[in-house]
Formats: C-alpha cells, sequence, structure tokens
C-alpha cells in the first residue's frame, strides 16, 4: 500500500487505502454487466468500449483496466453472451467489433434483477456501517 498525503475536506489523509477494496477499485465484478449495458446501444470495438464503461462512472470516473476488460470480453464471447468480427480499415489497423448476443440480452436482463438485490444489500450495509461509525464517534467523544 502507497502511503501519500491528501487534502480531504481540510483534512491531511494518509492514503494507505488506495489498493485497500475500501477505495472502491475493485468493482470488476461490475464490468460483465457494464459491458453488456454498454454493447445493448450497439456494437463497438475495444477501445471505445472501455471509454463508455468508464463513462457509467462506476468507479468515481475511473478508467477501466483495458486488459480486463479484453479478458473479459473473451470469456464473454465463449459463453455466448457476446460475438465479435474484424472490422477491416484501409486506414488503419483492423478492429475487432462486440456485439450482443440473444444469450447476452437475457444476462442483461437476469443482471438487471442481480443489482437490485445488491442495491438493496448495499443500502442496508451503508445505514449500518454509518451507525457503527456513530458510536464510534460517541464512544470516543
Amino acid at each position: 500500500m502507497t502511503a501519500k498525503t491528501l487534502k480531504t475536506r481540510g483534512l491531511d489523509v494518509v492514503s494507505k487505502w488506495d489498493d485497500c477494496p475500501c477505495g472502491g477499485r475493485t468493482l470488476d465484478k461490475l464490468i460483465q454487466p457494464a459491458i453488456l449495458v454498454v454493447l445493448a446501444a450497439g456494437p463497438l470495438h475495444g477501445y471505445r468500449l472501455v471509454e463508455r464503461i468508464s463513462d457509467l462512472a462506476l468507479s468515481g470516473g475511473q478508467v477501466p483496466d483495458a486488459s480486463g476488460v479484453y479478458r473479459y470480453l473473451k470469456t464473454m464471447e465463449t459463453k455466448g453472451l457476446v460475438a465479435s468480427t474484424w472490422i477491416l480499415s484501409e486506414a488503419g489497423p483492423a478492429k475487432r467489433s462486440y456485439q450482443l448476443t440473444a444469450d447476452g440480452e437475457r444476462c442483461l436482463r437476469k443482471w438487471i434483477s442481480t443489482l437490485e438485490t445488491y442495491r438493496d444489500g448495499i443500502t442496508a450495509l451503508l445505514k449500518a456501517a454509518r451507525k457503527a461509525a456513530a458510536l464510534q464517534d460517541s464512544a470516543q467523544a
């Protein structure tokens, strides 16, 4: 873990938590539904797909790891959730374009239910975390 000092709300905070899951950088499980959401709008090549995923604000505007997105795409293609084709161009290199399959559309619909369940669980966890933090604050006062 790194030990940088940051200014946060006027306080000096040592960010030894940069690599900790509590920083929100390990939301990789949400990459699959993010890919499905983005491809639901139409086919895209990998670079544009990564850009569009970063627009979803899943991780505070951080750009997802492109190599991780490509790994997910390969896995999703093996599972039949996406299909790819090569787009040849005279002006530049060939690009692989990805699109949703019928199974990918069904998977997206299932993710909606799953994400709603996650949201409800996260809301309950957040409420409990705030209560626990308030108890700690009052015990230290």
